[in-house]
């Protein structure tokens, strides 16, 4: 089982996943303890809103289109269809995002012209999901390529430069959410600039394109199932606070927010090293139709994500009062409790990830679609009904059961136990094609 690890590329590609996450893990915590030092939960929360209205546009409007050009760029035959596929992501991508700033906009008017509040905040949480979109799309293409070291480093110089940027506006402008907002925007603007021209491939003007696809139809045939999964994705992700804000203040929200970002960047980080090490390998072995190196790499997987469910969430019920002593200033202290139920939820929601990936690598993102419904539902029920009998803490604790939903649902479907060959998939894509002419004579 473990000959495949010793191949010199992985063990790369683990280095550098392990290192972008670390890093950018260090200055975000870092960040954190000092931002939740200079402004109070109510500033706090305005800004995680706002924030998660980007997060809404980026994975609704944009990520399914990047997500299929990460998984297709493994089949590229050569730099000119690389070139083609990436050309088309960009394309679609960049008109998602308009269409999705577009509506952010009308919305954050609507709601300002009601409420009497600021409309700028709105306009600024736009230009920031531009730049958000930007630096998705460069550092997952590259990723797609096995350019780990190039997309770490991306990533990390981003992570560094949004906290310092924004404490430092902070403290020179006051606690405005305006200044995160902006110092968010203006590090992302330098990290992407940077990034795009030290990264970006040069064409090759001596030898002519060689295109035999039609790269735009197998990315629209990819990610539009992919559309309403990210939006799914975002109600069971960040959903909760938006219930919190309308049951709640403002103030429980930041309490909230930043417990949840801490515990979660912890266990998404770590699952994030593993899912850019293995993932690509994983699409390159199913894309080689070499299903017996796959189905062993996604064990070896899946054996690490739940060994860090384990340790993570028995560590963290160890010491969640020193990490909260750490990374949150005192005013936050008091959503400790939040800790290990969010660590739980995550754990599992790290592992419906990986148990899912025999239906992206095999693109069945019909049945994933199912998979994260049946937890959004769950979400949908469980949340409101939670946080109005317990608080904050039933918010936390709703965590589990709708993530541990989605895990089983997920697992169900993509029987990660199967290796699947050449034959089962050709079966499996019988069974897709006539379940969907059914669907369309009913």
């Amino acid at each position: 089982m473990f000959g495949l690890l010793k191949e010199r590329q992985l063990f790369g590609d683990a280095f550098w996943a392990l290192f972008g996450q670390v890093a950018s893990a260090c200055a975000l915590l870092a960040g954190t303890r000092v931002l939740t030092e200079l402004v109070t939960p109510d500033i706090y929360g305005q800004v995680a809103l706002l924030n998660g209205f980007v997060v809404l546009g980026v994975t609704l409007f944009s990520y399914p289109f990047i997500c299929a050009g990460m998984r297709i760029v493994p089949e590229c035959l050569n730099k000119g269809e690389r070139a083609a596929l990436y050309g088309v992501v960009t394309r679609l991508t960049a008109k998602a995002t308009t269409l999705a700033i577009g509506l952010l906009v009308l919305g954050g008017a609507t709601y300002s012209y009601f409420s009497h509040s600021d409309v700028w905040l709105f306009m600024l949480a736009g230009v920031l999901l531009i730049v958000t979109v930007r630096r998705e799309l460069g550092i997952q293409l590259l990723i797609g390529e096995r350019k780990q070291r190039g997309a770490s480093l991306w990533q990390t110089s981003d992570s560094i430069l949004r906290p310092v940027l924004a404490i430092s506006l902070v403290v020179w402008g006051g606690q405005k959410a305006e200044w995160v907002l902006l110092g968010y925007i203006a590090a992302s603007v330098v990290s992407n600039t940077a990034w795009s021209l030290m990264l970006g491939a040069k064409p090759d003007k001596n030898r002519p394109l060689i295109i035999t696809r039609n790269f735009r139809t197998e990315v629209w045939a990819y990610a539009l199932p992919l559309i309403p999964m990210e939006l799914i994705f975002w109600v069971n992700g960040l959903g909760d606070r938006y219930v919190i804000g309308y049951l709640m203040t403002a103030a429980e929200v930041g309490l909230y927010a930043a417990t949840y970002m801490i515990i979660n960047e912890a266990f998404n980080r770590s699952a994030m090293v593993l899912l850019r090490t293995f993932q690509p390998v994983y699409f390159q072995y199913c894309s080689q139709n070499r299903s017996k190196e796959g189905f062993r790499i996604l064990w070896i997987w899946i054996g690490c994500v739940v060994a860090l469910g384990i340790v993570g969430v028995s560590l963290l019920l160890v010491t969640k009062d020193w990490v909260a002593s750490m990374v949150l200033a005192k005013s936050y202290h008091s959503a400790v409790e939040l800790m290990p139920a969010i660590a739980v939820g995550c754990a599992l929601h790290a592992l419906g990830t990986v148990v899912a990936q025999p239906l992206l690598a095999n693109k069945r993102t019909r049945l994933l679609l199912l998979g994260r419904v049946c937890g959004a539902v769950t979400a949908a029920i469980s949340i409101p009904l939670m946080v109005k009998n317990y608080g904050l803490i039933g918010a936390a604790m709703a965590n589990p059961i709708y993530f541990g939903v989605e895990a089983l649902v997920l697992a169900i479907l993509a029987k990660p136990w199967r290796n699947t060959g050449v034959e089962d998939k050709a079966a499996i894509a019988q069974v897709d094609e006539e379940a969907s002419d059914s669907r369309v004579t009913v």
